[in-house]
């Protein structure tokens, strides 16, 4: 549940007595008296302005460039494009994308669509970046046979996931819903080929669809350092082939991946959450994440 200061009546406000001025304080405050318990550091940073916005603790040096809180009433089409394709079990349909109460959602359903029995969605950024820590934080669906994923890979602008002009992609969390306490994370090469991967590794999670978690990723030259709720969880080298920009994914499709025998159709309708999406660069005069608009 978000807290939206506007939103609550003057009254209520004046009547409240913090000992800090700063408006992540006051956040704290209210949720201790309206919800009865404090706010998670995600929530409170939600409701802070952007400056209050940080990576994780260990990550020094790094500024906010890029962000979506999803607190719009629809997708920000400024910031993202639409996945529209068929692959693996499902069509990926725009119509299935919606943004309400602060979260993004991607709607997963038993339809059929492009030659498909069931429907997915995913976003696309419009904006490109090379180094730099991303993080989203995500709840992951429930019931066998989808293929959720936050990842990076140049997008050609199809709203497919062909990768031509991509040099590098990054499984920052794919999970597989037949499985909800695991993720994967790797490091892929594209172009030029051959293709390869680095550091492909399955992470052990709690119950991913029971919850908001936090997958985060530090892409510099030398690495790519995997985080969970803020917390390093592995290292890839990333010395092994040249770095390009890259484009941030929000997808979800049915998929047989994970040794998924069948769709759990009882389970249908399902539904991805995304408290966010964010993206911060070095100030210090390292190489940046600072965003290229993607044709």
């Amino acid at each position: 549940m978000q807290i939206y200061l506007s939103k609550l009546p003057g009254s209520f406000l004046s009547g409240l007595r913090c000992f800090d001025s700063g408006r992540t304080i006051l956040v704290a405050c209210l949720s201790l008296l309206v919800l009865g318990g404090p706010l998670s550091t995600a929530e409170a940073q939600k409701s802070s302005s952007s400056d209050a916005i940080k990576p994780p603790a260990s990550l020094v040096g790094y500024a906010l460039v890029w962000n979506d809180e999803f607190e719009g009433a629809a997708l920000d089409a400024a910031k993202w494009n639409y996945r529209k394709d068929s692959k693996h079990l499902s069509t990926q349909k725009a119509e299935n994308v919606s943004v309400k109460d602060g979260l993004l959602h991607l709607a997963l359903k038993k339809e059929t669509a492009g030659g498909k029995d069931y429907t997915g969605a995913g976003i696309v950024s419009k904006s490109a970046f090379k180094y730099g820590y991303y993080e989203a934080r995500l709840k992951m669906p429930a019931g066998a046979g989808w293929h959720t994923s936050f990842w990076s890979m140049k997008h050609d602008g199809s709203g497919t996931t062909d990768f031509q002009d991509a040099t590098q992609g990054i499984d920052i969390a794919q999970n597989e819903s037949v499985d909800h306490v695991s993720c994967r994370v790797a490091l892929r090469k594209y172009n030029p080929e051959p293709s390869a991967v680095y550091g492909f590794s399955r992470l052990s999670t709690p119950d991913l669809s029971a919850d908001f978690h936090m997958f985060g990723c530090e892409f510099t030259p030398e690495a790519a350092n995997f985080y969970l709720d803020g917390k390093l969880v592995h290292t890839v080298d990333a010395k092994h082939f040249p770095h390009g920009d890259q484009n941030l994914w929000i997808t979800s499709i049915a998929s047989h991946l994970g040794s998924t025998l069948q769709v759990d159709d009882g389970a249908l309708p399902q539904e991805v959450e995304c408290d966010y999406v964010r993206v911060f660069a070095k100030t210090n005069g390292a190489p940046s994440a600072a965003p290229g608009t993607n044709k």
